[in-house]
């Protein structure tokens, strides 16, 4: 799988007509500083961009201690500006539901629209229970992480971290639960996938222990 993807991306993608290949390692780094919190990847293109005849000089390329500043946990200030979706209002209605405060912002009308979408905000170290999307077809739910630092969590299954920019795709009838980092806000759009006989049931919190995990 690997020889696969590196012979796609680096065999083929990476030498289309269009741009030299100095300046595509350039636009790769810019993009995976942009995304934050990719340490592992920014060293690489560091590397590969110096290799292909990137000068250390450049403003795109950063040194050690920049790069520990620019991957460092965001402010709430920092937060705000890229939370684009909008905190919205205390979701009051789920709170129970929640360890810590959780925001909701609508983003479709229910009546005007048949796919339910809301941006939902999490302060530092908060969650929602375990819980279980039901459906007898289609159905489930997608999230689309839009700022901060959070996790997901499939019973059985080592959490997931995640970052701006991710999909997560839950499929219906899976025990999960998501929420943010101890260290960090997070924030996700929801989207709730149409299907036949859909529910949700609730179940029990995410304990200290698991969540330390």
């Amino acid at each position: 799988m690997q020889d696969y993807l590196s012979a796609f991306c680096f065999g083929d993608i990476y030498i289309r007509h269009g741009l030299d290949l100095k300046t595509r390692e350039l636009l790769t780094f810019v993009c995976i500083l942009a995304l934050g919190r990719c340490e592992s990847r920014l060293h690489a293109h560091t590397g590969g961009s110096l290799a292909v005849g990137n000068r250390k000089k450049s403003k795109l390329i950063l040194n050690e201690e920049r790069m520990a500043a620019v991957m460092k946990t965001m402010s709430k200030e920092e937060f705000d500006k890229e939370n684009v979706f909008g905190m919205g209002f205390p979701n009051e209605m789920f709170a129970k539901y929640f360890i810590g405060n959780s925001y909701l912002n609508p983003l479709t009308n229910p009546k005007e629209c048949p796919v339910f979408l809301a941006n939902v905000t999490f302060e530092p170290g908060c969650r929602n229970n375990w819980h279980i999307h039901h459906a007898d077809k289609g159905g489930g739910q997608i999230l689309i992480c839009t700022a901060g630092s959070g996790w997901y969590q499939e019973e059985g299954k080592e959490a997931v971290s995640l970052e701006p920019g991710m999909v997560i795709t839950i499929p219906a009838n899976v025990k999960h639960w998501h929420g943010a980092k101890a260290d960090s806000w997070f924030s996700h759009i929801s989207v709730e996938v149409p299907g036949e006989n859909c529910s949700n049931e609730w179940l029990e919190a995410v304990t200290d222990e698991n969540y330390g995990r």
